[in-house]
């Protein structure tokens, strides 16, 4: 049995089937295992999914998102980080500083395609988007001098965080969902829930066991939305997909990713379309995701390989499917 509360949800390359490694999706429908809370909300820019066998999940998860909206969102003028983008410095919150220390060392061990400091150019594409044109080349290279994380500056002992050029600007687009899946599945764990999945986006955490077995999550195809083209058996882990499929816009018949390569100033262009990765925690896979489609299949396999148990499925604008 399944009971939903909100009855509006889209997901970012997912579908979680509410079923065991033996239990189809009818058989939940008809009393397989036990009972499962579905409930959905808008919150962090996405609609958050629970699903949990314990009522109590989805309070939990909707107040930490909440919470933490309010540090992250770029678009919100009251936020922590508007307030360091508009100030260029201040004493961080645990969670800013945090998720800004995790994007320096994603930023290291990237090279530099993971880069949170890509705001100045992904703001630049939105205004422009919204215009239907292209960003002016000049004005790309006017962004692409603000971007880089070495010139962010973190003091370890006070928080203290301090922009060192003028013009730079964080924006967490690639990572707070997942830093805010894993705060709310720790929130879970404190209050002894231990079966649940958490969904945002696209960024999710299967928390335990459905009914002790595995729960079962589909890709969806990045072409055709109701197709599957993989499905995944997860426990403890964290996964998420991103790609050019659900967030992108087409101008004179070329379609345009919203994940912007820090190196060139345009979006991710290297015959990937779709990159689903799973890690031991939702903001690994959140950051490595997002990695790989600015790097490339074979860029991307030397990053993961870096992190123990992570692994990725590649879809290519050929829709061969590929395992890193």
């Amino acid at each position: 049995m399944i009971k939903n509360r909100r009855t509006v949800f889209r997901s970012l390359g997912f579908l979680v089937f509410l079923s065991s490694v033996l239990c189809s999706l009818f058989s939940v429908l008809s009393g397989c295992g036990k009972p499962l809370f579905r409930d959905s909300e808008f919150t962090m820019g996405s609609f958050v999914e629970v699903i949990s066998p314990d009522p109590r999940a989805k309070t939990i998860v909707f107040n930490e998102f909440n919470r933490l909206d309010k540090v992250f969102n770029i678009f919100d003028e009251n936020s922590e980080l508007s307030r360091l983008n508009q100030t260029g410095g201040l004493i961080a919150s645990e969670d800013l500083f945090a998720i800004l220390r995790k994007s320096k060392e994603f930023y290291d061990v990237s090279g530099g395609a993971f880069d949170v400091t890509v705001a100045p150019l992904s703001l630049l594409w939105k205004r422009a988007i919204k215009k239907s044109e292209l960003p002016k080349e000049d004005d790309i290279k006017d962004a692409l001098d603000a971007v880089g994380f070495d010139s962010v500056y973190l003091d370890e002992n006070t928080r203290q965080v301090r922009f060192l050029k003028l013009g730079v600007k964080i924006d967490l687009g690639g990572i707070a969902k997942g830093y805010a899946v894993d705060k709310a599945v720790s929130k879970l764990k404190e209050a002894g829930v231990s079966s649940a999945v958490v969904n945002a986006g696209g960024n999710m955490y299967c928390l335990g066991a459905n009914s002790a077995r595995a729960w079962r999550v589909g890709i969806q195809d990045p072409r055709v939305a109701k197709n599957l083209i993989r499905k995944i058996e997860l426990k403890d882990s964290g996964v998420s997909t991103s790609g050019d499929y659900e967030q992108f816009f087409v101008f004179q018949n070329k379609r345009y990713s919203h994940i912007i390569n820090p190196k060139t100033g345009y979006p991710a262009e290297n015959g990937i379309i779709s990159v689903t990765v799973v890690a031991g925690d939702a903001m690994t896979a959140d950051a490595l995701s997002t990695s790989i489609v600015v790097l490339g299949r074979e860029k991307g396999r030397k990053l993961i390989k870096r992190f123990p148990g992570a692994y990725a499925k590649v879809i290519d604008e050929h829709d061969r499917l590929f395992d890193l």
